[in-house]
């Protein structure tokens, strides 16, 4: 009988465990998702299946500790810490030559044009990860708070340090989803279940009223809210998150089924000529009546060389492959 069982044992099949994920970081399962939405803008559609293989993800966005340790080994100096000339931007005002300089909110005064997000986007001296809303301000006790103001060249800079990279734009929404299928938010397909807030995000009117019914006027600690079913944080609000990908408003037309990396190049028709990299998760600065940039959806693009107060990343990182057995 034992010679049996051994016997039962020994033909069953064997199954590898789950990689140890390094510190910090999840290991998200290889798997299929229906990547984008029928309900958003035209650049989420068609919803499309995808297939992604396994990866480890930041459990949380780089932080202004994590990013000051980087810049302490490395002496990095950020895209927006370096003083601005009109050599390399043409039509630069006078006023910014030899300066640094961030793009801030300000509420605007007046009557609000929604349309026009140049009414809100202020120019301030001196505004970057350290002085996050301008030289007056600083990140002192807010070493858990995502970095910002860092640009795609930044975060591949600190990615390249820490051994990582950034997620690709599908390998961000399957991760985003946590297992969910087509649901409106990485929690579920409600908002405020039960009048919780589920994410930083904005509450009142966009752009100027701000009632911080989240506890929360700008950026909050990362792993402050509640994670998706994959133990991520923060895939909804706090801050967008730099992907790998190009922006093309017409790629899921066109996309590989199976591990899609992005397109070639890049094309905003809102800006044609400047290249953009995916953006995704929303921010604090998203609200329900301009944006909703906290869908797992959304997408958005931002400029290669353009750091802002609501926008940061986190890395992830290849699975390294099984060693053959012996």
């Amino acid at each position: 009988m034992k010679h049996a069982i051994l016997a039962t044992l020994i033909a069953l099949p064997v199954f590898a465990a789950d990689p140890a994920a390094p510190n910090g970081m999840v290991y998200i399962k290889a798997g299929t998702f229906q990547m984008g939405s029928a309900d958003g803008p035209d650049d989420e559609r068609p919803i499309h299946d995808v297939a992604v293989k396994a990866f480890f993800l930041d459990a949380n966005e780089v932080t202004n500790d994590q990013f000051a340790e980087f810049v302490k080994a490395t002496n990095y100096v950020t895209v927006a810490e370096r003083p601005l000339s009109s050599k390399d931007i043409p039509g630069l005002l006078p006023e910014f030559e030899g300066k640094t300089m961030g793009l801030c909110h300000r509420p605007p005064a007046g009557e609000v044009n929604i349309a026009d997000y140049r009414s809100w986007w202020v120019p301030v001296l001196g505004a970057n990860w350290r002085h996050p809303d301008g030289p007056e301000t600083n990140i002192e006790g807010k070493g858990r708070h995502p970095v910002v103001h860092v640009c795609y060249d930044d975060a591949m800079a600190y990615c390249k340090w820490a051994g990582k990279r950034l997620p690709t734009e599908a390998e961000w929404e399957y991760a985003a989803r946590g297992g969910l299928v087509q649901a409106r938010f990485v929690w579920g397909n409600e908002f405020n279940p039960g009048g919780k807030w589920m994410a930083n995000t904005w509450q009142g009117k966009f752009p100027k009223e701000n009632t911080v019914e989240d506890g929360y006027k700008g950026t909050a600690p990362v792993g402050t809210f509640q994670a998706n079913g994959f133990g991520l944080f923060d895939m909804a609000g706090n801050v967008w998150e730099m992907c790998s990908d190009w922006y093309l408003p017409d790629y899921y037309a066109k996309s590989p089924k199976e591990n899609p990396p992005g397109p070639d190049t890049s094309y905003d028709p809102d800006e044609p000529g400047v290249m953009k990299r995916v953006t995704r998760g929303g921010s604090w600065m998203c609200a329900d009546n301009y944006s909703r940039g906290y869908r797992p959806s959304a997408r958005m693009k931002t400029a290669i060389d353009t750091g802002l107060p609501h926008t940061g990343f986190r890395c992830a990182k290849d699975v390294p492959a099984a060693e053959p057995a012996k």
